[in-house]
């Protein structure tokens, strides 16, 4: 072989390096999407069984009125957690990677991350226990001579169980942002005059933007799926569309679960397409 000339394996190579993560990505991700699709076409038949009389009636019957109600209360609340996520999540990661000692820092991540130490399913009842009518939260209303609430089996119940479960999620990718801002940036800033709130809005909120769009990708897209924390916490009242798929294939109405459960992929797929549009976006002003 002659001085550069390159291996004619050399091009097959990173085609076989990537042939087991795509069969791993086909048998796996694609090949449930794809059954799914199938059988979201078919019918439900007596006794549960499937009528494989193909056609888009489930589709059609997602768009009833009585199930609208149901995404917009799944939306609603995908929000508000979202929302008091990033109002709790982003103090706790700007003083962790900002204000805290070094030898401080590691410690209290592994703090924000304890929780998943623990089966989620066991940290539902746990706040399930303390939201009920006797529990912990009405007896410290009643030490503080409050009046007892009614929080359990409510959307309240299970904004607090979603803001619980999904704020690490906010807190990590917020954190490794903030992280990664260049002090210098700041101090040139206030050497200009600008306000501790100035810095804030012009300097820090810009530069952690990545962060911020990855935290609430995070946090939004399983608040919007969630089906366990609604269930034990909100009940039928505040059903989801989570516990609406769970809840059909349940009834053995498979074909119109995997309806739903198309149409939510297609949503978060849209959803992180924004998210990757505007995160690449940014990238290219910078």
């Amino acid at each position: 072989m002659r001085r550069g000339d390159q291996p004619r394996s050399g091009g097959a190579r990173p085609a076989t390096l990537l042939t087991p993560s795509l069969l791993w990505i086909a048998v796996f991700f694609a090949g449930p999407l794809l059954v799914m699709a199938v059988f979201s076409l078919a019918r439900r038949g007596a006794y549960g069984t499937i009528d494989w009389t193909l056609g888009l009636q489930n589709y059609a019957q997602a768009l009833d009125p009585l199930y609208l109600t149901v995404y917009g209360r799944s939306l609603w609340i995908a929000l508000v957690t979202t929302i008091l996520c990033f109002a709790a999540g982003y103090p706790a990661a700007y003083a962790i990677a900002m204000k805290v000692p070094a030898r401080w820092k590691s410690t209290l991540l592994v703090l924000a991350v304890v929780p998943f130490w623990t089966s989620f399913l066991v940290r539902t009842y746990a706040w399930r226990f303390m939201l009920q009518d006797d529990g912990l939260v009405n007896a410290v209303f009643a030490w503080c001579g409050l009046p007892a609430q009614k929080l359990l089996y409510t959307d309240t119940a299970v904004m607090i169980g979603q803001v619980y479960a999904e704020l690490p999620f906010m807190i990590l990718p917020l954190y490794a942002a903030i992280e990664r801002l260049d002090r210098r940036l700041l101090e040139a800033a206030s050497d200009l005059g600008a306000s501790r709130i100035s810095r804030f809005v012009h300097v820090t909120l810009p530069l952690t933007k990545s962060g911020i769009v990855a935290g609430v990708v995070l946090v939004f897209v399983p608040s919007l799926g969630a089906f366990i924390t609604p269930d034990m916490l909100g009940g039928a009242k505040s059903m989801m569309i989570g516990s609406l798929i769970q809840e059909q294939f349940v009834q053995r109405n498979q074909p119109f679960g995997a309806a739903l459960g198309n149409l939510l992929a297609v949503a978060v797929l849209i959803l992180l397409a924004v998210a990757w549009r505007a995160g690449a976006r940014d990238e290219a002003r910078a």
